[in-house]
C-alpha cells in the first residue's frame, strides 16, 4: 500500500511539470520525456534479465508489439490532451480507464461483468460525456477527445497485457517509449532541441516520476487486491488538478467538476465495494481453514 500510494502521489505532479515548461511543445517533451523513460526501464530490464534479456524481448510477439503501439499512441495522446486543455479533465477522464477496460475485455476476451461494474461504467461514462459537452462549447473538444483517445489505448494495452499475462510484458513498455520517441522525432525533424530547465524536467517527469512510479506499481500489485490498487490509483487522478490549482491557478469549470465527481465517485463507489467483498472473500478462506 505504501509503493503504490508513493507512486500514485509522485506521478500526479506530471501535469503540473508540464505547466512549468519553458517553450517545449508537446512533441518536444515526448522526445525527452520518452527517452527519460526508455533509459530507466532499460537498466531495470537488463539488471533483471542480464544474458536473457534478448530472448526476453523476442518473447512479447507481435501482441507485445501491438500492445507497446496502443501504449505509444496512449502517450502522443496524453500529451496533446495536457497541452491543449485542463489537467483536471484529461485525469477525470483517465479515471474511467479500469471501466474502459473491462469492457474491452468483456468483448475481445469475453470476461463477464457484474451488474455493479456495468452501472459504475455508466456513471463513468456519463462523467465523460458531460466533459465532453463542456468541450463542443468552449474550444477544447480536441484536448478532450484526446483524453479519451488516451483512456482507450491504455486500456487496450491493458487487455494484451491480461490475456497474455503469462508473458513478462515489461519489453513491451520500453518497445512503447522508443516507439513514441521515434514518432515524435520524425514530426519535429531538426527541431528536437530544448532548453535545459525543460531537459530536466522532462528527465523528472519520464525517469523519476513515471519510470520509478510504474516500477513501484508492478512491485506492489503482487501483494494487493486489484481494487486496492485501483482505489490508491485515484489519488492520481485527484491530486493532480489540485497541483495545479495551488501552484499556477488553472481552476476546473463547472462543468469539468461536475463530470469529474461523477466519474471519481462511481470509481471510488466500485472500488470500496470490491475491496468489501474481497477481503471477506479472505477471511470466510480463514475460518474455513485448510481442506
Amino acid at each position: 500500500m505504501v509503493l503504490v500510494a508513493i507512486a500514485s502521489f509522485a506521478i500526479s505532479f506530471g501535469g503540473l511539470i508540464s505547466r512549468y515548461m519553458e517553450d517545449a511543445d508537446a512533441w518536444q517533451i515526448n522526445i525527452h520525456r520518452s527517452l527519460s523513460t526508455a533509459a530507466v526501464v532499460a537498466v531495470v530490464f537488463l539488471l533483471r534479465y542480464r544474458g536473457g534479456a534478448a530472448r526476453q524481448f523476442v518473447r512479447i510477439g507481435w501482441p507485445g508489439i501491438f500492445g507497446a503501439g496502443l501504449l505509444a499512441m496512449a502517450g502522443i495522446a496524453f500529451m496533446q490532451a495536457l497541452t491543449t486543455t485542463t489537467v483536471a479533465n484529461t485525469l477525470f477522464t483517465l479515471s474511467a480507464i479500469p471501466f474502459v477496460t473491462a469492457a474491452l475485455a468483456w468483448v475481445f476476451l469475453r470476461e463477464g461483468l457484474s451488474r455493479v461494474t456495468v452501472v459504475t461504467m455508466i456513471g463513468a461514462a456519463a462523467g465523460v460525456a458531460v466533459m465532453l459537452a463542456e468541450g463542443v462549447g468552449g474550444g477544447s473538444l480536441y484536448g478532450n477527445a484526446m483524453a479519451l483517445v488516451t483512456t482507450f489505448g491504455f486500456s487496450g494495452y491493458a487487455v494484451i497485457i491480461r490475456r497474455h499475462r503469462h508473458i513478462d510484458m515489461l519489453p513491451a513498455y520500453l518497445l512503447s517509449a522508443i516507439m513514441l520517441c521515434a514518432v515524435a522525432l520524425l514530426v519535429r525533424i531538426g527541431d528536437w532541441s530544448i532548453s535545459w530547465w525543460d531537459l530536466g524536467l522532462c528527465f523528472i517527469w519520464g525517469g523519476l516520476l513515471s519510470g520509478i512510479g510504474n516500477i513501484f506499481f508492478i512491485a506492489a500489485t503482487r501483494y494487493l487486491f486489484a481494487a486496492e490498487v485501483t482505489l490508491f490509483m485515484l489519488l492520481e487522478f485527484a491530486l493532480g488538478p489540485v497541483w495545479v490549482w495551488l501552484f499556477v491557478n488553472e481552476t476546473p469549470s463547472t462543468w469539468t467538476l461536475a463530470g469529474g465527481s461523477l466519474i471519481m465517485a462511481a470509481v471510488f463507489a466500485r472500488t470500496l465495494y470490491q475491496v468489501r467483498v474481497s477481503r471477506r472473500v479472505v477471511v470466510r478462506g480463514r475460518l474455513a481453514g485448510p481442506v
